[in-house]
């Protein structure tokens, strides 16, 4: 069994599944990016903190659904190839290219099993 961002891929994956994984993927790729958010409010909890970050990508992923024409609830192989590039090219600005290449690499393995 092989767990690729919460998503078992010896389990049929449905286009939500490789959505929410690469959701997943960006949190833990970019949540250092986000952890100047905790200067915002001393009080947060450990939990709380992640949430907000997850919801704070949620919103980009949401936002590049918009971008394609995409439907971010009811997404499709197309649309979630789509913002997959988008993501990529965001990526380019904050990470290695080998490290995005890795990630990448990882959600294709989801995407062929659509």
């Amino acid at each position: 069994m092989t767990i690729i961002y919460g998503v078992d891929t010896e389990k049929p994956i449905k286009p939500e599944d490789v959505r929410d994984a690469i959701i997943e993927c960006f949190t833990q790729a970019h949540g250092e990016a986000l952890e100047d958010l905790k200067n915002y409010n001393k009080n947060l909890t450990e939990v709380s903190f992640e949430e907000i970050k997850r919801i704070n990508i949620r919103q980009m992923v949401r936002n590049y659904f918009n971008e394609v024409g995409g439907d971010y609830d009811h997404p499709t192989r197309d649309s979630i190839v789509k913002i997959t590039e988008k993501l990529k090219e965001f990526a380019n600005n904050f990470r290695d290219q080998k490290l995005i290449e890795e990630h990448f690499k990882e959600i294709k393995i989801l995407l062929e099993k659509l």
